[in-house]
């Protein structure tokens, strides 16, 4: 009796949570996230100047006689800029988002493998203001694209919050998809893919990602969805051969950890 009371009161493996231990740990990483949003967007207050001259360049070489956004609501300027501090401190906060992120995934990694939240978070970092780069880069054409279609000579005069919140949905939608490697790559190291599967899938992929492309850009026009849909689409091919290289990689320490007699980490 006294060993299956003991069996039975034991505390759990190492790397092994209850159910409300995860939701602990959610809440207190959630409560982080929230945390850096705030204070990235009390920052993005006062950044809000500066980002606004930024993307303005599009529309003032579109507008070469009428460089002013036109507003008749005089509460617009203020409601703009309070919701554009919140897609900045978004974006300030990614470091910090995505640190979260990886050491609640942690816990379900080999310990060889912890050593990647560096490289994780770097990357996602990178793909994120390269994707955002490229909304912004693309946004003149674009925009030209979208007024061609007019068919006659159409003079422009946006709000600031239809225009600073196309530009900000554009930035952050191209942002997120070019996350799309990413995931890709967590979910062949936790099992849930395998890289064999992805290369098995790149005709059906082909077709989900100019969905996808479609999907998430506010303007809809082609130029922006293609801009999207091939960095996404070379992307998924260098994050199968990132699968390859870490599995591959997770081969080897599980052999070396059986040669010293170690068990694999649990679930």
């Amino acid at each position: 009796m006294s060993d299956e009371r003991d069996a039975g009161t034991a505390p759990p493996p190492e790397g092994h949570m209850t159910l409300f231990e995860h939701l602990a740990e959610l809440r207190s990483r959630l409560m982080k996230v929230i945390v850096a949003v705030m204070v990235g967007a009390i920052v993005g207050w006062f950044l809000y100047p500066q980002f606004l001259e930024i993307i303005l360049v599009p529309y003032e070489n579109l507008n070469k006689n009428n460089e002013l956004l036109l507003t008749t609501d005089i509460l617009e300027p203020f409601t703009t800029r309070l919701k554009v501090s919140g897609y900045l401190g978004i974006a300030l906060a990614m470091p910090i988002i995505l640190w979260q992120v990886w050491r609640f995934v942690t816990p379900a990694l080999y310990p060889q493998e912890k050593r990647y939240a560096v490289p994780f978070v770097a990357s996602s970092l990178l793909l994120f203001f390269l994707g955002a780069s490229i909304a912004y880069y693309t946004l003149e054409p674009a925009l030209n694209f979208l007024i061609s279609v007019a068919g006659a000579p159409v003079d422009v005069r946006s709000s600031p919050g239809k225009y600073v919140n196309f530009v900000t949905y554009m930035m952050l939608a191209f942002g997120i998809g070019m996350e799309f490697p990413v995931l890709l790559v967590a979910l062949q190291l936790i099992g849930v893919l395998r890289p064999r599967q992805l290369l098995g899938w790149w005709r059906q992929v082909t077709v989900v990602i100019v969905v996808i492309a479609a999907v998430i850009t506010p303007s809809g026009d082609p130029i922006s969805m293609l801009a999207l849909a091939v960095p996404m689409y070379v992307l998924y091919f260098v994050a199968i051969g990132v699968g390859v290289l870490v599995l591959r990689l997770r081969r080897r320490g599980e052999a070396k950890a059986a040669r010293a007699g170690n068990p694999p980490p649990a679930a």
